[in-house]
């Protein structure tokens, strides 16, 4: 049983531990937990009552921000990421959302195909942006026209 529903501050120590195993460079337990509140429209995926993904995405007027989002390592290429982009989505729609913004290592070539899919657009990049291994990573940054 699949179920997306308001990620709560409740919700933040196990969606962290998601966070963490996720990423190759996770947030920080700080940033993590200051990306909630009156402007965040968070959400979690959960599949047969666990915590299975997450999604943290700020509005500001009528455009968003996907900031992050992160689907556990045991339930990732199960479209389970697309089903909570989609949910998304739909609630951006429903807040008469213009616009919704998003970047992604330029490396992830399966989130930017997923990103591709649901019709986001490469519009600009950032040089160096990301930490990684050796060095920095650009970000690709992406733009869903909803209106």
């Amino acid at each position: 049983m699949k179920k997306i529903s308001i990620l709560t501050p409740a919700d933040i120590a196990e969606a962290y531990q998601i966070e963490q195993a996720s990423h190759v460079f996770p947030w920080t337990k700080n940033v993590f937990a200051s990306n909630h509140g009156e402007h965040y429209l968070n959400y979690k995926l959960s599949v047969n009552h666990c915590l299975a993904g997450f999604s943290m995405t700020q509005l500001i007027i009528d455009e968003a921000t996907l900031f992050n989002i992160a689907i556990a390592p045991q339930y990732q290429r199960q479209g389970y990421g697309r089903l909570l982009l989609e949910y998304l989505i739909e609630q951006l729609i429903i807040r008469h959302v213009t616009t919704c913004w998003l970047e992604v290592r330029q490396s992830n070539l399966s989130a930017i195909a997923l990103y591709n899919s649901l019709n986001f657009k490469a519009v600009s990049m950032r040089k160096n942006y990301y930490p990684c291994t050796k060095g920095n990573e650009n970000a690709v940054i992406m733009k869903l026209s909803l209106a």
